[in-house]
């Protein structure tokens, strides 16, 4: 089904921030907008705070101004429900509740065509459940845009049970049209992106709790090992820890209390003390004009390695090696196809990626000589180019240990944080969590493999799509650390998608 025409009028409910920024959207594709919002003077002082934000672009040189005026002119103030009769397509965006909803696309059903398309903007409600008590249910369809609107590019394309085909294509094909990128979904908790990106927060949150890094450490290695835009818990900060904890209780009631979304102690007890992050002044970080930032843990300098064994094949990290030719450092490099550990030697230490478990566990299992101690390295998004890495020491290796594996890496420019012995790490448990949690998401039919990737990058802005991101280091890795973690923990929350296992068990990738 075609995309509606810039003639069809859209109408927008709720004139908060999203509502707002959802008719600038309409607006601007050159569509005529009704705005309504039940509080008095809301609408209106939602269509003035989207001219001051338009404005700032003016000055910035970034729009004219007749094209600022041309867009809001488009946006009319309505005062009733009863106004959005012209509407092609209503977009409802107010207070998450279900009975709510329902009322309100009820009275829409009377005032509105047949033809009518309502959307909901809905992140965490159920569409079938919006449509039950509707006579054309048919016709609503989740229209799930990110904040800021005008901004962000995602929307997710709900359909609920009974949306028919045509209508979730015409959004599809519209959003396309008013410069997003759609993705269709199937209406299940979290949808697409709230669903997937739970990890990335549980995750870390679990290596605080287990006391395995410290706040800003872990922030900093997703980030500069990791590759992501944000750190989970400045962006847990900027959220608010009360909207990110609804949304992880939420997800995880909805899922029948499923351990893989499990909310956090921590989280929790902050949100009742009230300490809600940058809305609040103080979250996980503390703000404010003379609150100094913190930093990670950097560790000292270390011993600079006068030879280098590099045994067996490192997998991911085999960059690493040409990295440290490069930087002029002895590396001997023995291919022994019998070998049964993949490992870096340098003095008295091995060096290995993290498979998922602990170094202490790992070490337990390999045969080393008496002064010999392993100690693993994470993950990282491009070991080429990284400027930091995180490792973690078995509970027998020294400080000597410490510094030949440090010195090592800061030979290479690469600054490093010592975590205590944690499984997975901080990068590599996260990022395997976030691809098995995307693999369940098309397994379960909820997406197709492309929307996936393409919703984590345009909707929380990943560094890459998470099964484009397994298909480069390779399914079998990302299954193994998984799979590690679930014996070392022996929890179900580790447990491997059966979607993983068959690439695994195939040989075959997502993308194939």
């Amino acid at each position: 089904m075609a995309a509606l025409s810039t003639s069809d009028t859209v109408a927008v409910i709720g004139a908060g921030t999203m509502g707002a920024g959802i008719a600038q959207v309409a607006a601007k594709a050159g569509h005529p907008v009704l705005l309504f919002d039940a509080q008095y003077g809301a609408a209106q002082s939602g269509k003035d705070k989207t001219a001051k934000g338009l404005n700032r672009l003016v000055e910035k040189g970034k729009m004219s101004q007749g094209d600022v005026d041309d867009l809001l002119s488009r946006i009319q103030i309505v005062k009733n429900l009863s106004d959005l009769a012209p509407a092609k397509l209503v977009i409802e965006a107010i207070v998450e509740n279900l009975d709510i909803k329902q009322n309100v696309f009820a009275q829409l059903e009377d005032i509105c065509s047949a033809d009518t398309i309502m959307a909901s903007n809905t992140s965490s409600i159920s569409l079938t459940a919006i449509g039950a008590k509707l006579k054309r249910s048919s016709r609503l369809v989740g229209m799930h845009f990110f904040n800021p609107a005008p901004i962000m590019q995602l929307v997710e394309v709900i359909s609920g049970l009974t949306t028919a085909k045509e209508v979730a294509d015409c959004v599809y094909e519209t959003s396309l049209s008013w410069g997003k990128k759609p993705v269709h979904a199937k209406s299940t908790p979290g949808f697409i992106v709230n669903r997937v990106a739970r990890p990335f927060y549980a995750e870390a949150l679990r290596v605080l709790e287990e006391g395995g890094a410290d706040i800003a450490t872990i922030d900093t290695a997703l980030k500069d090992v990791g590759g992501f835009r944000m750190g989970p818990f400045e962006l847990m900060d900027l959220i608010g820890l009360d909207v990110n904890y609804a949304v992880t209780t939420t997800t995880w009631n909805q899922f029948y209390n499923d351990p893989r979304f499990l909310p956090s102690l921590i989280q929790k007890e902050l949100v009742d003390g009230g300490l809600l992050g940058r809305k609040s002044g103080r979250g996980f970080y503390e703000y404010g004009d003379n609150v100094p930032k913190a930093g990670p843990h950097n560790a000292d300098k270390g011993l600079k390695p006068s030879k280098i064994i590099v045994e067996g094949d490192l997998g991911p990290a085999e960059v690493l090696v040409e990295r440290m030719i490069k930087a002029g450092l002895d590396v001997e490099r023995i291919d022994d196809e019998d070998s049964m550990v993949d490992r870096i030697i340098v003095g008295h230490t091995h060096l290995m990626l993290t498979p998922g478990m602990l170094a202490s566990e790992l070490e337990a299992s390999m045969i080393m000589e008496e002064n010999e101690a392993l100690v693993l390295f994470d993950l990282a998004i491009d070991y080429a180019k990284t400027t930091r890495i995180t490792i973690a020491p078995s509970d027998t290796a020294d400080e000597e240990h410490v510094a030949e594996a440090c010195g090592l890496f800061q030979s290479l420019g690469i600054d490093v944080s010592v975590l205590d012995d944690i499984p997975g790490l901080i990068v590599a448990r996260t990022v395997a969590m976030i691809v098995n949690e995307a693999a369940d998401t098309v397994h379960k039919q909820v997406c197709s493999v492309a929307d996936v990737d393409l919703a984590m990058q345009k909707g929380v802005n990943y560094p890459k799509g998470p099964l484009a991101w397994a298909d480069e280091i390779g399914p079998d890795y990302i299954s193994a650390v998984i799979e590690n973690m679930g014996r070392t923990y022996g929890e179900d929350r580790y447990r491997t998608s059966i979607l993983l296992r068959r690439k695994v068990n195939t040989g075959k990738y997502f993308h194939d």
